[in-house]
């Protein structure tokens, strides 16, 4: 699942080598953690948040049909 997300961030920015996606387990499931380069950042989040709300649906509904439960936040 961690490929999957590298790759749709990837493909959304300028600087698709600066992209890191760490991965960690809470209490809720596991958590998605995404940087990217400054200048990207308004690429993944989108006008009004619509990108990356889709990115989350996405990956909610893969983690679903494995039986898991993920989050994926945008990090500074």
């Amino acid at each position: 699942m961690r490929e999957l997300l590298t790759y749709l961030i990837q493909n959304l920015v300028d600087h698709p080598d600066e992209v890191s996606v760490t991965e960690r387990e809470a209490a809720s499931g596991t958590v998605y953690e995404i940087r990217v380069a400054d200048g990207d950042m308004g690429k993944v989040i989108g006008r009004q948040g619509r990108i990356i709300k889709e990115v989350r649906v996405l990956m909610k509904a893969v983690a679903q049909r494995k039986g898991k439960k993920v989050t994926v936040e945008v990090v500074d």
